[in-house]
């Protein structure tokens, strides 16, 4: 995960966006080469990333149940 990518918001990310971050951030922390400031940031990171994610799925399983009751 580039500098750049940790600058941009995580709310202003789109749910691709954030989800590759996530990947990459989970990359960095299993490659045991960051230091221990570094790897905290991207932990913190990789979890608001983690939570962003999980809104974006919340909101869609919610649309999904009110499309099926409105069958």
């Amino acid at each position: 995960m580039s500098e750049e990518n940790i600058e941009v918001p995580v709310a202003e990310l789109s749910y691709e966006q954030a989800r590759e971050q996530l990947v990459a951030a989970i990359a960095q922390l299993e490659s045991g080469k960051l230091g221990l400031e570094e790897s905290l940031k991207v932990w913190e990171r990789g979890e608001q990333l983690a939570s962003h994610c999980q809104s974006f799925l919340d909101a869609a399983k919610q649309r999904l149940e009110q499309a099926k009751k409105s069958e």
